[in-house]
């Protein structure tokens, strides 16, 4: 990137025939959350659907960052089961001056 911060499209699927609700979250390699800029970082997400979602990471002064991007499903409040999945991918930005 030439700029203060990197820019990555994910695609979150749902792998379920019925509709969950999906939230996007930005950690550092500790998983300590990271102020990214998500859009969208919460949505409803139909059955065997995917969306592209945009995550724009700063540098915060560094010259690489490296950042999990997380996709959680969320469970609905009247479900019988309460799971949360998580599933996150490790990325890597570099800055080019």
């Amino acid at each position: 990137s030439f700029t203060d911060a990197f820019a990555v499209r994910v695609f979150p699927g749902n792998p379920y025939n019925q509709r969950i609700r999906v939230e996007v979250h930005v950690y550092d390699q500790d998983f300590q959350p990271v102020a990214a800029r998500i859009t969208p970082s919460a949505f409803l997400l139909a059955g065997q659907a995917t969306r592209p979602v945009l995550v724009v990471v700063p540098f915060d002064g560094a010259n690489e960052r490296k950042v999990r991007i997380c996709t959680e499903s969320i469970p609905f409040p009247s479900e019988q089961t309460q799971i949360r999945a998580q599933i996150c991918g490790k990325f890597f930005g570099h800055r080019r001056f």
